[in-house]
């Protein structure tokens, strides 16, 4: 008898690939009294590093300006590495496009919270971010595309 064998998950490493703050204002920009209008640009990708190990990027642009002077712009690539066994192949794209972008947003969140802090600037608390709807989106957007080119 074969035994099936279970599927697993695995956190194998939480990182910050990449990590970039400008403040290209300062230090008139500490004068200025009113509140910035903040914008975040939110993209994320996935690669097979090697059988059954993947890495995943959540990667954010968080702007800041007043009227048209930039505060501060924050790019953040918080990343993982994670192991995938035992997944149907057809099932390992929604993990790698939901499931481990939802584990990798919080330490996101702190990251850009934290160095947004450091900067001598008032924190900025990023929103949850629904990466199901996310994902279903570029999957339509996808099948959109390619029915398209197929015409």
């Amino acid at each position: 008898m074969s035994e099936q064998r279970q599927p697993a998950f695995n956190i194998e490493k939480i990182y910050v690939k990449d990590l970039s703050l400008e403040i290209p204002n300062a230090p008139s920009i500490f004068l200025e009294r009113e509140a910035p209008q903040v914008s975040l640009q939110l993209n994320t990708k996935s690669e097979a590093i090697k059988e059954e190990l993947y890495e995943v990027q959540v990667m954010v642009t968080v702007t800041a300006k007043v009227k048209d002077t930039v505060m501060f712009l924050v790019e953040v690539h918080q990343a993982g590495i994670f192991r995938i066994q035992n997944v149907p192949e057809t099932e390992i794209a929604p993990v790698l496009g939901i499931g481990c972008p939802n584990i990798i947003f919080p330490y996101l969140r702190e990251t850009v919270s934290d160095i947004v802090s450091r900067a001598g600037f008032p924190p900025v608390i990023l929103n949850p971010v629904n990466f199901e709807a996310i994902y279903t989106q570029s999957q339509q957007r996808n099948q959109t595309e390619s029915s398209e080119t197929k015409q």
